[in-house]
């Protein structure tokens, strides 16, 4: 294997959904393979069977397949250092923890739930933190075989210093020190022979030729144990790219539990992949310019890790919404229509020329779910209140509005050929024959066609959709409305 080629890997544990936190680190691990032509990774982290979710794994290729992350090596496509899953390596983890132990980097502990838990409560009483008392350590070799033969249950510990201080850098962070004294003798292999994640990590990213390792700040604490054991084994150790949290508010992160859109949700709320992906892009990284839109071709091109910013970033809906609208600007015409044709065939029940509903919703829509709230009107006019024709900026009241629909009612009422054009040809010149506003005929007639405050087109693009018969009869209702409600 190329050790100069850059390679990333993404390594998800199939516990059920894609987070959005978990699709950033999926997209910068593939952004700096892909800006310096290596290779991009996906390995599943499966050694905790009891949080393994059926079907999950299909959620992880689904999401990396919509979202455009490519993976070079893995599971479904295989590559030159497989099984990419860790169930499927088992032994190797057996095999590298032994080495350790004969190292002196690791020892059997046999100790009991029991007196772990005994520990637990003293350090809790004592309220200091909970650290492995090295009991096991002491054993000599006779009594590790003895009980190894009599099949006494075991797991493999870390053997770490009590003195001295271990030191790492992170390209983000920066070089980070910390007591050896603090870290505990973490379990490298479990009782049932799977490893936890904090040794199978550093096994397969070894192995794999990782060269850069992408993960959640909530990692930092862990590095300074990672790197000892890269350090036992006499490994070159990984860049690491530790990324700050992405928060739902100042005290929050982001949660499933509470609530918030995993990238599924995301697209099912109606947000394109290509919105998603350029705003998660951007959820604690910058290019340091201005520019905000960015392809994945872009990103690829101008990413540069060393712009990841420490501080946490904020998850703003608002933004995406903002960001998504103009993808939906970028569509054409066509595209947004076939987009669109669901919504308005679960929202609408009569026909309509869907077409010109797509002209008017194309640059004022936001996400594609709020389509059918904008078409409401369309099959049936709302209940509304009269004072919705009362309009200060417009300068309309009752009577103008009363007024101005008896005089557009004939004028719509003898247009033989009814399309947009004559509508607003028509009612533009009984605007200059009555010499007033536009808004004062304008508004009164958009109000009575559609019942609502805000509409995706105006009066002339509604009515033109809703057809001559049902315009007409619902400025009549207009006006009887006015008549009797005053």
């Amino acid at each position: 294997m190329n050790h100069d080629r850059v390679r990333t890997r993404y390594a998800p544990s199939p516990t059920g959904y894609m987070h959005v936190g978990n699709l950033r680190t999926a997209l910068y691990a593939y952004l700096i393979a892909k800006h310096d032509g290596g290779d991009f990774i996906l390995r599943i982290e499966d050694t905790d069977q009891g949080r393994y979710v059926e079907g999950a794994v299909d959620v992880i290729y689904n999401a990396l397949r919509l979202s455009g992350l490519i993976h070079d090596e893995g599971p479904d496509i295989g590559g030159p250092v497989g099984p990419y899953v860790q169930s499927e390596r088992k032994p190797l983890y057996k095999e590298y923890a032994e080495k350790l132990v004969e190292k002196g980097e690791a020892y059997y502990c046999f100790c009991t739930e029991e007196r772990l838990e005994a520990l637990r409560s003293q350090a809790e009483a004592l309220k200091t933190p909970y650290k492995y008392d090295k009991h096991c350590l002491g054993l000599s070799k006779e009594e590790i075989k003895e009980k190894l033969s009599n099949g006494e249950p075991y797991v493999i510990r870390q053997n770490n210093p009590k003195t001295g201080v271990t030191t790492f850098d992170d390209d983000i962070y920066g070089s980070i020190s910390v007591d050896n004294a603090e870290l505990d003798d973490m379990i490298l292999l479990k009782s049932d022979g799977m490893p936890t994640y904090n040794f199978a990590n550093v096994v397969d990213d070894h192995l794999m030729g990782i060269t850069h390792v992408v993960r959640g700040s909530e990692y930092l604490s862990s590095s300074p144990k990672y790197n000892r054991l890269y350090e036992a084994f006499g490994w070159n150790i990984p860049v690491y790219v530790h990324c700050p949290p992405i928060m739902r508010d100042a005290h929050n992160k982001l949660s499933k539990r509470k609530g918030d859109a995993s990238f599924e949700d995301l697209l099912e709320k109606g947000f394109l992949k290509e919105a998603v992906m350029n705003y998660i892009a951007l959820l604690g990284w910058n290019p340091g310019t201005d520019q905000e839109i960015f392809s994945l071709k872009e990103l690829i091109e101008i990413f540069d890790y060393r712009k990841i910013n420490k501080a946490p970033a904020m998850f703003d809906m608002e933004k995406l919404k903002w960001m998504n609208g103009e993808y939906i600007r970028k569509l054409s015409l066509d595209e947004f229509h076939e987009m669109a044709m669901p919504y308005y065939k679960e929202t609408l029940k009569k026909e309509y020329d869907y077409k010109k509903i797509s002209e008017l919703l194309h640059t004022r829509t936001e996400i594609m779910t709020d389509i059918p709230s904008q078409l409401d009107f369309f099959d049936e006019l709302p209940e509304y209140s009269i004072e919705m024709y009362v309009h200060k900026k417009m300068k309309t009241d009752y009577a103008i509005s009363i007024a101005n629909l008896e005089k557009a009612l004939p004028v719509l009422k003898a247009l033989e050929v009814w399309n947009l054009d004559n509508i607003r040809d028509s009612i533009t010149k009984l605007i200059e024959e009555l010499g007033v506003k536009n808004g004062q005929v304008l508004w009164p007639i958009r109000t009575a066609v559609s019942g609502k405050s805000f509409t995706p087109g105006g009066a002339y693009e509604i009515a033109d959709i809703l057809g001559k018969d049902e315009t007409i009869r619902r400025i009549e209702i207009g006006i009887e409305k006015l008549k009797n409600e005053q």
